[in-house]
């Protein structure tokens, strides 16, 4: 008796013009695809400690499905490189070789072939603020995540998480100009860290070095917005995009601005897997 092949799941429907385009021409020349993807929130579920987020199970085998088929994979990130690659488990996977992660928001780059980050030096502010931050939260019931090179402000864990971050914006805003950093909003947490990269500059730069002929980029967070914005800019340059939200009801911008909502990081792992299975 001869065994039948499963169908491909269905990949589901962008609801802009400009977002079928992207897709249509991801899935014409996927050779030359850029996959960008956010980590927390977006490959893995938010937790009330992020040093616990891990990808979603299904990610990495999604990736390696997808990986080979695509010019280009990159994990655009505000953590540390070597954290997102560790918590993600990118390290030593048959299928990745294509993969990177900017970490830092770009100013960190792990490569999968050879596993090597590089990173310029720290910003001396960044050590500044990391002195000053006990005495501005005590009593705050928020948490303190030091990312190395910038520092990140949870307010998820105090008793009134929407109470505490908005006010801490402007005190924060005002320690972070002190010492030439910016805040960074996000969902219920204020990070500080160094001017000059977002992640649509690092999508940019990475999607101009391997000559990227559609984009589609993932994410969660105000942090994206600017990723976002940079697939925009290429797309007015002629080269198609995908604008992908993780959905989010604490987060409307990116719902309004995507062009396909997906239900999470579940819903992200099962685009990426129905790629690859339309890919094969």
């Amino acid at each position: 008796m001869s065994g039948t092949t499963p169908a491909a799941r269905p990949l589901p429907t962008p609801r802009t013009r400009a977002g079928q385009e992207g897709l249509d021409a991801l899935l014409a020349g996927p050779g030359k695809a850029l996959i960008g993807l956010d980590f927390d929130g977006t490959l893995a579920p938010i937790v009330a400690d992020p040093e616990r987020a891990r990808a979603h199970p299904e990610a990495v085998p999604a990736l390696a499905a997808l990986a080979p088929k695509v010019a280009a994979v990159a994990v655009v990130t505000g953590r540390p490189a070597e954290v997102a690659v560790r918590n993600g488990a990118f390290a030593d996977v048959p299928g990745l070789e294509h993969l990177v992660v900017l970490g830092h928001y770009g100013a960190e780059r792990w490569d999968a072939r050879s596993g090597e980050i590089t990173a310029p030096a720290p910003h001396p502010g960044v050590e500044a603020v990391r002195a000053e931050l006990p005495g501005l939260l005590e009593g705050s019931g928020t948490w303190v995540e030091d990312k190395g090179r910038a520092v990140a402000v949870h307010t998820r864990r105090a008793p009134d998480p929407q109470a505490a971050f908005e006010a801490l914006r402007s005190p924060l805003t005002d320690l972070a100009t002190r010492h030439g950093l910016i805040v960074e909003p996000g969902r219920m947490v204020l990070e500080l860290r160094p001017p000059g990269m977002d992640k649509g500059v690092a999508l940019s730069d990475f999607a101009r070095e391997i000559g990227a002929g559609s984009v589609l980029y993932a994410g969660d967070d105000l942090g994206d917005l600017p990723a976002y914005a940079a697939v925009d800019a290429l797309r007015s340059d002629g080269t198609p995009g995908l604008l992908v939200c993780s959905g989010s009801d604490e987060v409307t911008e990116l719902r309004e601005r995507a062009d396909l909502v997906v239900d999470g990081p579940e819903g992200v792992v099962a685009l990426l897997a129905a790629l690859a299975e339309r890919l094969d």
